[in-house]
């Protein structure tokens, strides 16, 4: 039985006795061959209780906060089912439809970028429940909106709640996960994202058919938000890591003590927080006194900060002291000092061009195009609408099983592996769909006539535009193709009933007419790779990225750069998918050269990561910070700023760090 759990669930110890995970080895016989209860077995079973009690704590963390991730996947499966019966309620136009849905990613990209100071100034707990209550607020305008304007405010205040749950919910489970499990865990959220996709997929199914469904649709929304918000709310405790960077190193204690095995595993790694936010605060105060003594040495109205060399090597370490408190109180760093010191700082500059790389290559690589318009790019591969929207569930699924894996793989194979080898087999796979598309164009029937002047050619970039193929044909808006000959028309027929002459019991469509697609002999190439594609990004591409810049940066900049590489994330989102459909006319790339220029991004993105991409498995966050410094980063001129028994703490600090002391 385990007594005296505190309100975070951990258990108390007397320092002076043994810690939770120490045995006391006395032996006592035993009698007549009966085996005697010892101090050993009490011991044990106390441990074994407490790492029961501590993994089940992590999984109900793990699922509370992984689910700011569903309601991302969510929002973005739902609205593709839901923007057909909307749109006949409302009577929108396509440019209402195109605001309707990319509302919610411009409003995420914002929130995003905001989101990092939240993060910093109310904490990575406060800021889900924000995250939460927002799109529960949102969930509601939609299900019971009235007309466009409420509908566009409803989406614009669920992009807000999607943008601070999409960076926060990743750091929080990084930052209270064990080493050793941080990657499996952070890539729960993204497994967690593609499973609030194929969800949604099958809400849309359940309520399509039914009068006003889509507020069904958009309105459930909000019961995934209420659960996280009450399992925070009541539940789940703050970040360590932002307590200690507040001076609630008490409360940090008990919140370790409460998600690790043992106190003193508890203990060893508050006392290497405390030691990295010690370092990191002194050169944060470094740089903050340079600042302001380059403003003053401008003849601005700053308070001049006298550099080490400056100082009476008489003055006692108590004035010394005093002096820098009454600095410090001056005033605190703005938000454009706190990225102007992040960005100068070198170590942390690289981790972040690194963490924002990665998040360019996961969405500049195609991978929304192909969620948002999977349906389509089947319909361009010659299935009809039916088909096509059966395929686009199935490759959704191929996700799900792909980010399924890497949980298994991620602290086995490790960050890198699995990063590398999923953009190997991703750029391998988009080179396939090129050329799936390609081949499509190729082999559809030849043309022998064109009828109609207007079906002879059409606007060109990458290729000559003449009419060859029934693809060619197709995709011309007013043209279709019948009996080798491609002639102007509709869905119905062509406008020359002579060309597709037939049965005359039967449809021009039943005698041969296409105007939609052609006949493709290698339509199930597209299939292949389009599945290909999205499970091997699952494996590697669709978390890694999140789970490294949960990981990468130093506690004083986690918030603000993790605030950064998600804006870049959203912003990457944003072009790319209001971009696949014009680069894939046949006016601009073609369908088979808007993926070949995927693959490129993919192929340069692959051969950057080979040299800039660092192993983060089993390290702990403070350990990770060492992997982007190089010799020479220490001698920056804000040491200059730093007293001498601060130089000698740093010093001290760096020492204990790279001896491993803890």
């Amino acid at each position: 039985m385990v007594k005296g759990a505190n309100a975070y669930g951990s258990i108390p110890t007397n320092d002076e006795d043994s810690s939770a995970d120490e045995i006391v080895t006395t032996q006592i016989p035993s009698i007549d061959g009966v085996h005697m209860h010892t101090c050993e077995d009490d011991e044990s079973s106390d441990r074994n209780i407490r790492i029961l009690m501590v993994d089940r704590k992590m999984t109900f963390l793990t699922s509370m906060a992984a689910l700011g991730g569903f309601l991302f996947g969510y929002d973005t499966g739902v609205i593709s089912g839901a923007m057909l019966p909307l749109a006949e309620d409302f009577a929108l136009d396509s440019f209402r439809e195109e605001m309707v849905v990319s509302s919610t990613v411009f409003a995420a990209f914002v929130a995003s970028l905001v989101g990092g100071n939240l993060n910093q100034s109310l904490g990575r707990k406060t800021t889900i429940l924000v995250s939460s209550s927002v799109f529960t607020v949102g969930a509601f305008i939609m299900g019971f909106a009235w007309d466009y304007s409420s509908m566009l405010v409803g989406r614009i205040v669920v992009g807000i709640g999607i943008g601070l749950a999409s960076l926060t919910t990743p750091v929080y489970i990084a930052e209270v996960a064990r080493p050793e499990l941080r990657g499996k865990l952070v890539t729960v959220n993204a497994l967690l994202v593609t499973a609030g996709q194929f969800f949604a997929g099958m809400v849309d199914g359940m309520f399509g058919k039914v009068d006003h469904g889509w507020r069904y649709m958009l309105g459930l929304a909000a019961v995934p938000s209420i659960v996280m918000f009450i399992a925070f709310q009541f539940y789940l405790p703050e970040s360590p890591r932002w307590l200690v960077q507040n001076g609630l190193q008490e409360k940090a204690k008990a919140v370790l003590r409460s998600i690790r095995y043992s106190d003193s595993e508890a203990d060893s790694e508050l006392k290497e927080i405390v030691r990295s936010n010690e370092a990191a605060s002194l050169l944060d105060e470094a740089f903050f006194n340079k600042y302001k003594q380059e403003q003053a040495s401008r003849g601005e109205d700053m308070v001049a900060v006298p550099t080490s060399d400056d100082k009476d090597e008489e003055q006692s370490n108590e004035n010394v002291s005093q002096k820098h408190k009454d600095n410090s109180a001056i005033s605190s760093p703005s938000f454009l000092i706190r990225v102007r010191a992040m960005l100068n700082s070198a170590p942390t500059c690289r981790a972040l061009i690194l963490g924002c790389g990665l998040m360019a290559i996961q969405q500049l690589s195609g991978i929304n195009t192909v969620m948002y318009y999977a349906a389509s790019i089947y319909e361009m591969a010659g299935f009809s609408q039916i088909k096509s929207i059966w395929l686009s569930g199935f490759t959704a699924l191929a996700q799900v099983v792909g980010i399924f894996i890497s949980i298994f793989l991620v602290e086995r194979a490790g960050r890198r592996s699995l990063v590398l080898y999923s953009l190997a087999a991703v750029t391998i796979s988009l080179f396939g769909m090129g050329l799936s598309f390609y081949l499509a164009r190729i082999k559809s029937e030849p043309i022998s006539q064109v009828l109609d002047l207007e079906c002879e050619e059409q606007p060109s970039l990458v290729w000559n535009g003449i009419t060859r193929y029934c693809f060619d044909c197709v995709q011309i808006n007013s043209c279709g193709f019948c009996n080798g000959a491609c002639v102007s028309g509709n869905a119905l027929g062509p406008n020359n009933a002579e060309v597709c002459m037939g049965d005359e019991n039967q449809s021009y469509v039943e005698n041969g007419w296409s105007f939609d697609n052609c006949t493709n002999p290698v339509g199930y190439m597209s299939v292949f790779f389009m599945v290909s594609y999205l499970l091997a990004f699952g494996i590697g591409m669709g978390g890694m990225p999140w789970t490294i810049n949960s990981e990468i940066y130093p506690l004083q900049y986690r918030s603000m750069a993790v605030s950064f590489s998600t804006g870049t994330n959203w912003l990457s989102n944003i072009i790319i998918s209001a971009s696949f459909l014009t680069l894939s006319s046949p006016a601009v790339l073609t369908s088979y050269g808007a993926f070949w220029l995927y693959t490129a991004i993919a192929l340069i993105g692959f051969v950057w990561l080979c040299y800039a991409l660092p192993e983060t498995k089993g390290l702990h966050l403070e350990e990770i910070e060492n992997l982007f410094r190089k010799p020479g980063d220490e001698d920056d001129d804000i040491m200059d700023f730093l007293t001498k028994e601060q130089k000698e703490l740093l010093a001290k600090l760096a020492k204990e760090s790279s001896a491993g002391g803890h």
